[in-house]
């Protein structure tokens, strides 16, 4: 696996470098949010450790590039900033995990994992369909009515998970173990607010509830009918 930091301070980029090499990874540094952005596009690195205060480009502004350019590899965002505000706006940006500095090492090369359990884009996959909401596996792309759909990796990932059983309630345990590696408590509300990301991105634009929350069970995609009837929101 290859992986992107993209970090200003030497130290900080030395210690992951040193250590993520130890680990097994092959590891690309950048210290510049310019030069992390151009080695994102053109190095095509399995996930991408972004600190938000560089020079330059800040974080958030090579995380909203790299989602404007379709860039759909997952993103961990590793700073000081620790507020809730500047979580939710990382996330907003198309952040696939977020951790705090200091931090565990153990804990960043388990989020990694967790991060990169994604199929192969080489593997064969037939696109999965559901009405009119289609899902690439290899290329790592959606589409709705023709429509392409900007999603971060964590994303796409919860959304292959529904599209792969249509219909099938799943519940937020099972989503934790599928998604998150269950890198987050049973308690979290993690899987809530990313449905709500899906929801934002697939359903809303389009004037359509197709992204079901079965109360007390979990959560279900279906093609929506219009005559169907509410028994979920």
């Amino acid at each position: 696996m290859r992986v992107l930091v993209v970090e200003d301070d030497p130290d900080m980029s030395s210690i992951l470098w040193r250590g993520l090499c130890e680990e097994g990874w092959d590891v690309d540094v950048a210290g510049t949010g310019q030069a992390g952005l151009q080695l994102a596009l053109t190095g095509d690195p399995d996930v991408v450790v972004l600190d938000l205060g560089l020079p330059g480009l800040d974080g958030l502004t090579v995380l909203a590039r790299l989602r404007e350019c379709a860039w759909q590899r997952p993103v961990l965002v590793l700073t000081a900033r620790d507020s809730v505000d500047d979580r939710v706006r990382g996330l907003d940006q198309g952040a696939d995990d977020y951790l705090v500095k200091p931090f565990a090492f153990a804990e960043l090369l388990a989020r990694l994992r967790a991060l990169t359990r994604r199929p192969s884009r080489a593997d064969p996959v037939d696109v999965l369909i559901v009405g009119d909401l289609e899902f690439d596996p290899t290329g790592r792309t959606v589409s709705r009515g023709g429509r392409q759909l900007v999603l971060s990796g964590t994303e796409l990932a919860l959304l292959e998970c529904f599209m792969r059983e249509p219909g099938r309630v799943l519940s937020r345990q099972q989503l934790l173990e599928h998604v998150w590696d269950l890198s987050f408590q049973p308690a979290s509300n993690v899987v809530d607010v990313y449905i709500g990301y899906l929801r934002a991105k697939v359903d809303r634009p389009f004037g359509r509830h197709s992204l079901q929350t079965v109360r007390g069970l979990g959560y279900r995609l279906v093609p929506e009918r219009a005559s169907e009837p509410r028994l979920c929101d």
